[in-house]
């Protein structure tokens, strides 16, 4: 009887208040436990905002064994194969303060002298009165002189010619004209040098035209910012366009290109309001090309027919980033994955978790991975092709295969993410899918 399990007996009522009980218990714990990693998740956001507000923008590692730092750099590099040092005695010397400033003067640049000499009643010897002679030249300084823009008028006279033997003899005189140049703006005044300046102004300086306007009326010139907007639409169509569908013919014959996209702000776009964003699309040639080729094209919008449109004469490795607009290209496209954006993923996700929690987390265990192979790449960086395709595939590929074996499994379930980086997590993976 001892050994027997004591039996105690209820009523229903008080079997049904005790489930339910318990089921509110369960319940709560799970309502917690999702609210903890909502204030964990919440927390990340609000430290990651932190660190873009106020941390450093730079993305480099100061944690790895092959990015030294202060204390520990002797113990991280040594290698006994290297010999020491000759030792070799110098004479004590000094320096003079080197100044910090890289200003240096072009020696291409042309020479204007400028002679300082005595007025001729003042040529004449203080002792004996005797003329004096110029026995020599000392240069005192080297001064940097800027001539500003210079505006003229041009104005294009052509000469008619007649034969005087026709003129006597005989009944028709033929006319011949000289050749002449067509105007940069039929029917217009303007000059390609004045438009080529107009748009260094513009879009190199960023000077825009309301301030070129007033530029020019303080050098006595009335040339209205519509006049300039004009011209340098009128010039664009005309004579930049041609240009711009030969580049493209040649980058889209290339093998490797890449592409990008951001935002910006257009004011007055039909059917839009001025706080919406439109789009940039670059697309540029590789570095290995000797003359590259960057081609920007505005979009009003983010969607995958425009890069579709693009590129549909391109066939070959397009470098981009986990964006999913560029994964519904031709078949003739293969998408290559851009490792700094999937580094920089994992970077965030480091500064979303708490000090404690960083150094031991799966994000900085991919952001090491990914170190690794950056500083590699920069061993690389003067091979030529051949030879770094050699190296990338002796001491790069190991590092890859360990890293995607890494990868394929740690993929956490949804709610746990927040211990490696929350959504960030998932937006490296998703680019890293990408990745050949």
């Amino acid at each position: 009887m001892g050994n027997d399990a004591l039996t105690v007996t209820i009523s229903k009522e008080e079997y049904d208040h005790l489930k339910a009980k318990a089921t509110e218990s369960d319940a709560l714990k799970s309502d917690i436990a999702e609210l903890q990693a909502k204030v964990e998740w919440l927390m990340e956001q609000f430290r990651l905002a932190q660190y873009h507000r106020f941390g450093a923008s730079s993305e480099k590692s100061a944690y790895d064994n092959d990015q030294l730092s202060l204390f520990n750099e002797a113990e991280v590099v040594p290698d006994v194969l290297v010999t020491e040092p000759e030792l070799v005695e110098v004479e004590r010397h000094y320096r003079k303060r080197r100044n910090m400033v890289n200003d240096k003067l072009p020696d291409d640049l042309p020479v204007e002298v400028v002679e300082h000499e005595l007025p001729a009643d003042e040529q004449v010897c203080p002792e004996c009165g005797g003329a004096l002679h110029v026995m020599g030249t000392e240069t005192l300084r080297r001064e940097l002189k800027l001539i500003l823009a210079k505006a003229v008028i041009m104005e294009h006279v052509r000469k008619v010619y007649a034969c005087r033997h026709c003129e006597k003899d005989e009944y028709s005189v033929p006319i011949v004209k000289a050749p002449t140049v067509n105007p940069v703006i039929k029917g217009g005044f303007a000059s390609p040098e004045a438009i080529a300046h107009i748009a260094v102004q513009k879009f190199v300086m960023g000077v825009p035209l309301y301030r070129q306007e007033q530029d020019w009326e303080r050098r006595g010139i009335n040339l209205s910012r519509q006049t300039m907007s004009n011209w340098l639409i009128k010039a664009t169509f005309d004579w930049l366009e041609p240009i711009y569908d030969a580049l493209k013919e040649i980058l889209c014959n290339c093998q490797v290109l890449h592409s990008d996209e951001t935002t910006l702000q257009v004011l007055h776009k039909p059917g839009k309001p001025p706080q919406s964003n439109s789009y940039m699309w670059l697309y540029r040639t590789s570095g290995d090309m000797g003359n590259p080729i960057v081609l920007y094209e505005y979009q009003p919008d983010r969607k995958a027919e425009h890069p579709k449109s693009f590129l549909k004469n391109f066939s070959g490795y397009l470098h981009a980033d986990g964006y999913e607009g560029y994964h519904d290209l031709s078949d003739n496209i293969k998408v290559v994955g851009c490792f700094a954006h999937a580094r920089r993923k994992f970077d965030e996700a480091i500064n979303g978790l708490p000090k404690r929690d960083q150094t031991d987390s799966k994000a900085m265990i991919g952001k090491r991975f990914c170190d690794k192979l950056f500083l590699l790449e920069r061993d690389f960086a003067n091979m030529n092709p051949e030879e770094r395709f050699r190296k990338r595939q002796e001491f790069s590929k190991p590092v890859f295969d360990e890293f995607y074996t890494w990868l394929a499994v740690i993929n956490p379930p949804e709610k746990n993410r927040a211990s490696c980086g929350s959504c960030l997590y998932a937006q490296s993976a998703r680019i890293f899918a990408t990745l050949p």
